[in-house]
Protein backbone atom coordinates (compact mmCIF):
# COMPACT_ATOMS: atom_id res chain seq x y z
CA UNK A 1 0.00 0.00 0.00
CA UNK A 2 2.78 2.37 0.84
CA UNK A 3 4.37 1.55 -2.45
CA UNK A 4 1.23 2.64 -4.38
CA UNK A 5 0.98 5.90 -2.47
CA UNK A 6 4.66 6.64 -3.14
CA UNK A 7 4.15 6.05 -6.87
CA UNK A 8 1.17 8.43 -7.00
CA UNK A 9 3.13 11.13 -5.17
CA UNK A 10 6.05 10.78 -7.60
CA UNK A 11 3.66 11.02 -10.59
CA UNK A 12 2.06 14.17 -9.24
CA UNK A 13 5.46 15.76 -8.70
CA UNK A 14 6.60 14.89 -12.22
CA UNK A 15 3.41 16.29 -13.80
CA UNK A 16 3.75 19.48 -11.82
CA UNK A 17 7.31 19.95 -12.97
CA UNK A 18 6.38 19.45 -16.62
CA UNK A 19 3.53 21.98 -16.32
CA UNK A 20 5.88 24.57 -14.92
CA UNK A 21 8.26 24.15 -17.81
CA UNK A 22 5.47 24.75 -20.38
CA UNK A 23 4.23 27.88 -18.62
CA UNK A 24 7.73 29.21 -18.35
CA UNK A 25 8.41 28.78 -22.05
CA UNK A 26 5.24 30.59 -22.93
CA UNK A 27 6.19 33.49 -20.72
CA UNK A 28 9.59 33.75 -22.35
CA UNK A 29 8.17 34.07 -25.98
CA UNK A 30 8.62 37.76 -27.12
CA UNK A 31 5.52 39.76 -27.84
CA UNK A 32 5.19 41.66 -31.17
CA UNK A 33 6.52 45.24 -31.01
CA UNK A 34 3.91 47.93 -30.48
CA UNK A 35 3.01 50.08 -33.53
CA UNK A 36 5.25 53.08 -33.96
CA UNK A 37 2.32 55.32 -34.76
CA UNK A 38 -1.41 55.28 -34.61
CA UNK A 39 -2.79 53.95 -37.91
CA UNK A 40 -4.63 56.46 -40.12
CA UNK A 41 -8.10 55.06 -40.64
CA UNK A 42 -8.76 57.69 -43.34
CA UNK A 43 -5.97 56.43 -45.64
CA UNK A 44 -7.06 54.40 -48.72
CA UNK A 45 -6.42 50.68 -48.63
CA UNK A 46 -3.11 49.48 -50.02
CA UNK A 47 -2.99 48.37 -53.65
CA UNK A 48 -3.24 44.61 -54.02
CA UNK A 49 0.05 43.01 -54.97
CA UNK A 50 0.51 40.36 -57.60
CA UNK A 51 3.93 38.81 -57.52
CA UNK A 52 6.68 41.17 -56.46
CA UNK A 53 5.25 44.51 -57.70
CA UNK A 54 1.85 46.15 -57.98
CA UNK A 55 0.60 46.70 -61.54
CA UNK A 56 -1.10 49.99 -62.21
CA UNK A 57 -3.92 50.32 -64.78
CA UNK A 58 -1.49 52.07 -67.13
CA UNK A 59 0.99 49.21 -66.78
CA UNK A 60 -1.79 46.75 -67.45
CA UNK A 61 -2.83 48.62 -70.59
CA UNK A 62 0.76 48.74 -71.77
CA UNK A 63 1.16 45.02 -71.12
CA UNK A 64 -2.05 44.38 -73.06
CA UNK A 65 -0.74 46.30 -76.10
CA UNK A 66 2.94 45.40 -76.03
CA UNK A 67 3.21 41.94 -74.40
CA UNK A 68 0.09 39.98 -75.23
CA UNK A 69 0.57 37.83 -78.31
CA UNK A 70 -2.09 37.38 -80.94
CA UNK A 71 -3.78 33.94 -81.29
CA UNK A 72 -1.48 33.00 -84.15
CA UNK A 73 1.57 33.78 -82.03
CA UNK A 74 2.54 36.96 -83.86
CA UNK A 75 3.08 40.29 -82.20
CA UNK A 76 0.41 42.96 -82.58
CA UNK A 77 0.97 45.72 -85.13
CA UNK A 78 2.44 48.94 -83.82
CA UNK A 79 -0.08 51.66 -83.11
CA UNK A 80 0.63 54.51 -85.54
CA UNK A 81 0.11 58.04 -84.36
CA UNK A 82 -1.82 60.35 -86.72
CA UNK A 83 0.44 62.68 -88.73
CA UNK A 84 0.95 66.16 -87.33
CA UNK A 85 -0.64 68.68 -89.69
CA UNK A 86 1.55 71.55 -90.81
CA UNK A 87 0.37 75.15 -90.83
CA UNK A 88 1.27 76.68 -94.23
CA UNK A 89 2.64 80.18 -94.42
CA UNK A 90 -0.05 82.78 -95.23
CA UNK A 91 -0.11 83.71 -98.91
CA UNK A 92 -0.78 87.41 -98.48
CA UNK A 93 2.38 89.26 -99.51
CA UNK A 94 4.33 86.04 -99.91
CA UNK A 95 6.13 87.27 -103.05
CA UNK A 96 7.16 90.45 -101.24
CA UNK A 97 8.71 88.35 -98.47
CA UNK A 98 10.57 86.31 -101.10
CA UNK A 99 11.73 89.41 -102.95
CA UNK A 100 15.36 89.15 -101.85
CA UNK A 101 15.62 85.65 -103.30
CA UNK A 102 13.99 86.75 -106.54
CA UNK A 103 16.25 89.80 -106.75
CA UNK A 104 19.40 87.67 -106.47
CA UNK A 105 18.32 85.36 -109.28
CA UNK A 106 17.19 88.13 -111.62
CA UNK A 107 19.97 90.61 -110.93
CA UNK A 108 21.56 90.21 -114.37
CA UNK A 109 18.55 91.58 -116.22
CA UNK A 110 17.68 94.65 -114.18
CA UNK A 111 21.18 95.69 -113.23
CA UNK A 112 22.48 95.00 -116.73
CA UNK A 113 19.88 97.33 -118.25
CA UNK A 114 20.53 100.06 -115.68
CA UNK A 115 24.27 99.89 -116.31
CA UNK A 116 23.80 100.29 -120.07
CA UNK A 117 21.25 103.09 -119.71
CA UNK A 118 23.60 104.97 -117.37
CA UNK A 119 26.24 105.46 -120.03
CA UNK A 120 26.95 109.06 -120.91
CA UNK A 121 26.31 108.50 -124.63
CA UNK A 122 23.67 106.02 -125.77
CA UNK A 123 24.80 105.24 -129.31
CA UNK A 124 23.57 102.48 -131.59
CA UNK A 125 26.02 99.98 -130.17
CA UNK A 126 24.64 100.58 -126.68
CA UNK A 127 21.07 100.10 -127.83
CA UNK A 128 22.10 96.86 -129.52
CA UNK A 129 23.60 95.72 -126.22
CA UNK A 130 20.33 96.57 -124.48
CA UNK A 131 18.46 94.47 -127.04
CA UNK A 132 20.88 91.58 -126.53
CA UNK A 133 20.42 91.77 -122.76
CA UNK A 134 16.65 91.54 -123.11
CA UNK A 135 16.79 88.70 -125.63
CA UNK A 136 19.23 86.77 -123.45
CA UNK A 137 16.74 87.12 -120.59
CA UNK A 138 14.08 85.45 -122.78
CA UNK A 139 11.88 88.52 -123.07
CA UNK A 140 11.17 87.66 -126.70
CA UNK A 141 11.80 89.49 -129.96
CA UNK A 142 8.61 91.54 -130.23
CA UNK A 143 8.45 92.62 -126.57
CA UNK A 144 12.16 93.48 -126.71
CA UNK A 145 11.66 95.77 -129.69
CA UNK A 146 8.72 97.44 -127.99
CA UNK A 147 10.69 98.08 -124.81
CA UNK A 148 13.77 99.41 -126.65
CA UNK A 149 11.65 101.79 -128.73
CA UNK A 150 9.89 103.08 -125.62
CA UNK A 151 13.18 103.55 -123.77
CA UNK A 152 14.74 105.40 -126.71
CA UNK A 153 11.87 107.86 -126.81
CA UNK A 154 11.73 108.40 -123.06
CA UNK A 155 15.50 108.90 -122.71
CA UNK A 156 15.50 111.42 -125.58
CA UNK A 157 12.79 113.45 -123.86
CA UNK A 158 14.28 113.05 -120.39
CA UNK A 159 17.70 114.38 -121.33
CA UNK A 160 19.87 114.28 -118.24
CA UNK A 161 19.53 110.93 -116.57
CA UNK A 162 20.20 110.36 -112.89
CA UNK A 163 20.30 106.78 -111.54
CA UNK A 164 17.00 107.36 -109.74
CA UNK A 165 15.33 108.65 -112.91
CA UNK A 166 16.62 105.72 -114.96
CA UNK A 167 15.41 103.20 -112.40
CA UNK A 168 11.96 104.78 -112.30
CA UNK A 169 11.85 104.87 -116.11
CA UNK A 170 12.89 101.24 -116.47
CA UNK A 171 10.42 100.17 -113.79
CA UNK A 172 7.55 101.93 -115.53
CA UNK A 173 8.29 100.41 -118.94
CA UNK A 174 8.80 96.90 -117.53
CA UNK A 175 5.47 97.11 -115.71
CA UNK A 176 3.80 97.93 -119.03
CA UNK A 177 5.31 94.79 -120.55
CA UNK A 178 4.43 92.52 -117.63
CA UNK A 179 0.94 93.96 -117.30
CA UNK A 180 -0.72 95.30 -114.17
CA UNK A 181 -4.36 95.29 -115.30
CA UNK A 182 -4.69 91.50 -115.72
CA UNK A 183 -6.71 89.32 -113.36
CA UNK A 184 -4.19 86.86 -111.92
CA UNK A 185 -6.50 85.22 -109.39
CA UNK A 186 -6.52 81.42 -109.41
CA UNK A 187 -10.21 80.70 -109.99
CA UNK A 188 -11.31 78.22 -107.33
CA UNK A 189 -14.64 79.67 -106.16
CA UNK A 190 -17.39 79.23 -108.76
CA UNK A 191 -20.53 81.11 -107.77
CA UNK A 192 -23.10 78.44 -108.62
CA UNK A 193 -21.51 75.24 -107.34
CA UNK A 194 -18.91 73.53 -105.25
CA UNK A 195 -16.11 72.45 -105.52
CA UNK A 196 -13.93 74.51 -107.82
CA UNK A 197 -11.99 72.24 -110.21
CA UNK A 198 -8.38 72.92 -111.18
CA UNK A 199 -6.35 70.76 -113.57
CA UNK A 200 -2.56 71.03 -113.58
CA UNK A 201 -0.70 70.09 -116.77
CA UNK A 202 2.90 70.20 -117.92
CA UNK A 203 5.92 68.31 -119.20
CA UNK A 204 7.97 65.89 -117.11
CA UNK A 205 10.62 67.63 -115.02
CA UNK A 206 8.92 71.00 -114.65
CA UNK A 207 7.90 70.35 -111.05
CA UNK A 208 4.25 69.76 -111.87
CA UNK A 209 3.36 67.31 -109.07
CA UNK A 210 5.31 69.33 -106.53
CA UNK A 211 3.55 72.48 -107.71
CA UNK A 212 0.17 70.76 -107.25
CA UNK A 213 1.11 69.89 -103.68
CA UNK A 214 2.35 73.40 -102.98
CA UNK A 215 -0.83 74.87 -104.47
CA UNK A 216 -2.80 72.74 -102.01
CA UNK A 217 -0.83 74.42 -99.23
CA UNK A 218 -1.61 77.86 -100.68
CA UNK A 219 -5.33 77.06 -100.66
CA UNK A 220 -5.28 75.57 -97.16
CA UNK A 221 -3.41 78.64 -95.91
CA UNK A 222 -6.29 80.72 -97.27
CA UNK A 223 -8.81 78.62 -95.33
CA UNK A 224 -9.94 76.30 -98.12
CA UNK A 225 -10.55 72.54 -98.02
CA UNK A 226 -8.94 70.46 -100.76
CA UNK A 227 -9.13 67.05 -102.44
CA UNK A 228 -6.18 65.95 -104.58
CA UNK A 229 -6.61 63.74 -107.65
CA UNK A 230 -3.50 61.70 -108.50
CA UNK A 231 -4.23 61.26 -112.21
CA UNK A 232 -0.54 60.88 -113.07
CA UNK A 233 -0.71 57.09 -113.10
CA UNK A 234 2.24 56.54 -115.45
CA UNK A 235 5.12 57.92 -113.39
CA UNK A 236 6.28 55.63 -110.61
CA UNK A 237 5.58 57.02 -107.12
CA UNK A 238 3.78 60.13 -108.45
CA UNK A 239 0.67 59.27 -106.45
CA UNK A 240 2.75 58.62 -103.32
CA UNK A 241 4.44 61.97 -103.73
CA UNK A 242 1.15 63.81 -104.11
CA UNK A 243 -0.43 61.96 -101.18
CA UNK A 244 2.49 62.96 -98.95
CA UNK A 245 1.92 66.61 -99.82
CA UNK A 246 -1.76 66.22 -99.03
CA UNK A 247 -1.23 64.50 -95.69
CA UNK A 248 0.93 67.38 -94.48
CA UNK A 249 -2.03 69.77 -94.63
CA UNK A 250 -4.94 67.36 -94.16
CA UNK A 251 -5.99 67.12 -97.81
CA UNK A 252 -7.55 63.84 -98.97
CA UNK A 253 -5.92 62.17 -102.02
CA UNK A 254 -7.83 60.07 -104.57
CA UNK A 255 -5.63 57.63 -106.43
CA UNK A 256 -5.92 54.58 -108.67
CA UNK A 257 -3.77 51.61 -109.65
CA UNK A 258 -0.40 52.22 -111.24
CA UNK A 259 -0.72 52.52 -115.04
CA UNK A 260 -4.48 52.80 -114.57
CA UNK A 261 -6.85 55.09 -116.45
CA UNK A 262 -6.03 58.73 -115.58
CA UNK A 263 -9.46 59.96 -116.67
CA UNK A 264 -11.11 57.53 -114.23
CA UNK A 265 -9.01 58.83 -111.33
CA UNK A 266 -9.84 62.43 -112.24
CA UNK A 267 -13.54 61.59 -112.46
CA UNK A 268 -13.49 59.87 -109.04
CA UNK A 269 -11.60 62.79 -107.47
CA UNK A 270 -14.26 65.28 -108.51
CA UNK A 271 -17.01 62.88 -107.42
CA UNK A 272 -15.50 62.44 -103.95
CA UNK A 273 -14.83 66.15 -103.68
CA UNK A 274 -18.51 66.85 -104.28
CA UNK A 275 -19.59 64.20 -101.78
CA UNK A 276 -17.22 65.55 -99.13
CA UNK A 277 -18.29 69.13 -99.76
CA UNK A 278 -14.75 70.47 -100.15
CA UNK A 279 -13.93 73.82 -101.69
CA UNK A 280 -11.41 72.78 -104.36
CA UNK A 281 -10.35 69.67 -106.29
CA UNK A 282 -6.80 69.76 -107.70
CA UNK A 283 -6.06 67.21 -110.44
CA UNK A 284 -2.44 66.36 -111.17
CA UNK A 285 -2.04 64.92 -114.67
CA UNK A 286 0.82 62.97 -116.21
CA UNK A 287 3.88 64.93 -117.29
CA UNK A 288 3.36 63.97 -120.88
CA UNK A 289 5.83 64.89 -123.58
CA UNK A 290 4.37 67.43 -125.96
CA UNK A 291 5.71 65.45 -128.93
CA UNK A 292 3.65 62.33 -128.12
CA UNK A 293 0.34 62.80 -129.92
CA UNK A 294 -1.36 59.86 -128.20
CA UNK A 295 -0.57 61.16 -124.74
CA UNK A 296 -1.79 64.64 -125.62
CA UNK A 297 -5.03 63.11 -126.87
CA UNK A 298 -5.38 61.36 -123.53
CA UNK A 299 -4.96 64.67 -121.75
CA UNK A 300 -7.91 65.96 -123.76
CA UNK A 301 -9.86 62.89 -122.65
CA UNK A 302 -9.17 63.66 -118.99
CA UNK A 303 -10.54 67.14 -119.52
CA UNK A 304 -13.70 65.86 -121.22
CA UNK A 305 -14.36 63.25 -118.52
CA UNK A 306 -13.95 65.76 -115.71
CA UNK A 307 -16.37 68.14 -117.42
CA UNK A 308 -19.10 65.51 -117.13
CA UNK A 309 -19.26 66.66 -113.50
CA UNK A 310 -18.76 70.39 -114.07
CA UNK A 311 -16.68 72.79 -116.16
CA UNK A 312 -13.03 73.23 -115.28
CA UNK A 313 -12.42 76.51 -113.48
CA UNK A 314 -8.68 76.58 -114.13
CA UNK A 315 -6.20 74.77 -116.33
CA UNK A 316 -2.74 75.70 -115.08
CA UNK A 317 0.29 75.02 -117.26
CA UNK A 318 3.50 74.49 -115.28
CA UNK A 319 6.64 75.65 -117.10
CA UNK A 320 10.28 75.52 -116.09
CA UNK A 321 11.49 79.13 -116.22
CA UNK A 322 14.98 78.00 -117.20
CA UNK A 323 13.91 76.31 -120.46
CA UNK A 324 13.45 79.53 -122.42
CA UNK A 325 12.17 79.14 -125.95
CA UNK A 326 11.62 75.41 -125.49
CA UNK A 327 9.10 76.27 -122.80
CA UNK A 328 7.23 78.41 -125.31
CA UNK A 329 7.05 75.47 -127.72
CA UNK A 330 5.56 73.34 -124.95
CA UNK A 331 3.08 76.08 -124.13
CA UNK A 332 1.83 76.30 -127.70
CA UNK A 333 1.19 72.54 -127.96
CA UNK A 334 -0.61 72.30 -124.62
CA UNK A 335 -2.76 75.28 -125.51
CA UNK A 336 -3.97 73.41 -128.60
CA UNK A 337 -5.20 70.48 -126.50
CA UNK A 338 -6.72 72.19 -123.47
CA UNK A 339 -7.75 75.77 -122.85
CA UNK A 340 -4.91 77.08 -120.71
CA UNK A 341 -6.15 79.73 -118.26
CA UNK A 342 -2.98 80.46 -116.31
CA UNK A 343 0.76 79.86 -116.15
CA UNK A 344 2.87 78.64 -113.23
CA UNK A 345 6.58 79.42 -113.66
CA UNK A 346 8.85 77.27 -111.52
CA UNK A 347 12.58 77.45 -110.81
CA UNK A 348 12.84 81.22 -110.82
CA UNK A 349 15.34 80.84 -107.99
CA UNK A 350 18.42 79.71 -109.88
CA UNK A 351 19.76 80.84 -113.24
CA UNK A 352 16.27 81.73 -114.39
CA UNK A 353 15.69 84.59 -116.77
CA UNK A 354 12.80 86.79 -115.71
CA UNK A 355 11.94 87.82 -119.25
CA UNK A 356 10.11 84.52 -119.76
CA UNK A 357 7.22 86.05 -117.80
CA UNK A 358 6.68 88.54 -120.61
CA UNK A 359 7.32 86.06 -123.43
CA UNK A 360 4.95 83.32 -122.27
CA UNK A 361 2.15 85.76 -121.59
CA UNK A 362 2.50 87.16 -125.10
CA UNK A 363 2.66 83.65 -126.58
CA UNK A 364 -0.50 82.31 -124.93
CA UNK A 365 -2.44 85.44 -124.17
CA UNK A 366 -2.95 84.24 -120.58
CA UNK A 367 -1.36 85.59 -117.40
CA UNK A 368 1.31 84.17 -115.16
CA UNK A 369 -0.57 83.47 -111.93
CA UNK A 370 1.96 81.69 -109.73
CA UNK A 371 5.75 81.51 -109.55
CA UNK A 372 8.04 79.11 -107.71
CA UNK A 373 11.08 80.63 -106.05
CA UNK A 374 12.68 77.66 -104.34
CA UNK A 375 12.34 74.11 -103.08
CA UNK A 376 10.73 75.04 -99.77
CA UNK A 377 7.14 73.94 -99.12
CA UNK A 378 5.91 77.55 -99.03
CA UNK A 379 8.01 78.95 -101.88
CA UNK A 380 5.10 79.03 -104.35
CA UNK A 381 3.77 82.57 -104.49
CA UNK A 382 0.95 84.40 -106.26
CA UNK A 383 2.50 86.51 -109.00
CA UNK A 384 2.51 90.23 -108.19
CA UNK A 385 3.81 92.38 -111.07
CA UNK A 386 4.95 95.29 -108.89
CA UNK A 387 6.94 93.09 -106.51
CA UNK A 388 8.41 91.19 -109.45
CA UNK A 389 9.60 94.30 -111.29
CA UNK A 390 10.89 95.89 -108.10
CA UNK A 391 13.03 92.80 -107.56
CA UNK A 392 14.41 93.18 -111.10
CA UNK A 393 15.43 96.82 -110.92
CA UNK A 394 16.33 96.94 -107.22
CA UNK A 395 15.93 99.86 -104.85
Amino acid sequence: METVILAVVIAVVVLGALGGLVVGSRRKKPLPPPPTSVPDITAPPAEPHVGDEAETPRDEARRTIEEVDLPDGSAPAAVEEPPVLEVPEPTAGRLVRLRARLSRSQNALGQGLLTLLSREHLDEDTWEEIEDTLLTADVGVVPTQELVDALRERVKVLGTRTPQELRALLREELLKLVGTDVDRTVKTEPEDRKPGIVMVVGVNGTGKTTTTGKLARVLVADGRTVVLGAADTFRAAAADQLQTWGERVGAHTVRGPEAGDPASVAFDAVKEGKEMGVDVVLIDTAGRLHTKTGLMDELGKVKRVVEKHAPLDEVLLVLDATTGQNGLVQARVFAEVVDITGIVLTKLDGTAKGGIVVAVQRELGVPVKLIGLGEGADDLAPFEPEAFVDALVGD
